[in-house]
């Protein structure tokens, strides 16, 4: 049977648990053997920051007005992102796919390029940054800044972000993680700076289909998987708590 790109239902949900689903959708997934995406939003106002992050340095990050705002520690690496106006999505490439065998700066054009491609055909001209300091090879690269934003994220860019092709501010970032199990993708688009995109749900049908190309797999509208009986509830009390946000 050929691999499939699975995209999953649309949802909102609280900072832990967007988190928890999206490390289940890598480590636990049902269909493993298939990519999958999902596209979601967050139920209070929210920043999320990397694996590896000093909690210390996060929270001397974060802009004025972000206080009690949600604060997760994500399965991925990079910075701080600023979820409360941005389109989210989360990405796994099974183990074995060419991609997810490639080098992260080389996973993460790749998927940038579909996306970049995807807001031009909804109407938000963008480029890929290829000028900038070099990037180390690492799984847990993530391009988490950009010119003129608003956020902690969209500073500045990094290699292979997206960036407006007039003003050169950031309209996207990324972080990514590799497991035994594949690599997952969780990206973010900054709707401030990608304010030309004509639809959203335009966008999430073009970005699916740039997906399945660059894949090489065919589109399958999928239910949300049935995980095994209170590991979401679980995982998700452990991505709230106190202990896993503090941990660095």
């Amino acid at each position: 049977m050929s691999m499939k790109l699975e995209v999953l239902p649309m949802r909102s949900d609280s900072a832990a648990a967007n988190m928890a689903a999206d490390f289940l959708l890598l480590r636990r997934y049902p269909g493993a053997a298939n990519a999958r995406v999902r596209f979601y939003g967050w139920h209070r106002p929210s920043f999320s920051f990397g694996y590896s992050q000093k909690i210390v340095w996060v929270r001397a990050q974060l802009p004025a007005g972000a206080e009690g705002v949600d604060l997760v520690r994500r399965p991925t690496g990079g910075g701080v992102v600023d979820h409360r106006e941005d389109w989210t999505y989360a990405l796994v490439i099974p183990r074995g796919h060419e991609l997810e065998k490639a080098r992260a700066v080389e996973s993460y054009r790749a998927v940038h390029e579909a996306l970049r491609t995807a807001l031009a055909a909804c109407g938000q001209a963008a480029v890929l940054k290829d000028r900038c300091e070099p990037v180390a090879e690492s799984d847990e690269l993530a391009g988490c800044s950009a010119a003129k934003g608003p956020t902690v994220c969209f500073t500045r860019a990094e290699l292979y972000d997206i960036v407006d092709v007039t003003t050169g501010a950031k309209i996207a970032g990324a972080a990514q993680k590799r497991t035994k199990e594949g690599l997952l993708f969780q990206g973010s688009v900054w709707r401030p700076c990608a304010a030309k995109v004509r639809d959203w749900d335009e966008l999430r049908e073009a970005f699916v289909a740039e997906l399945a190309k660059v894949l090489g797999v065919e589109v399958e509208e999928t239910p949300w998987p049935d995980f095994r009986e209170g590991e979401h509830e679980a995982l998700t009390e452990q991505y709230a708590a106190q202990e896993w946000t503090e941990a660095r």
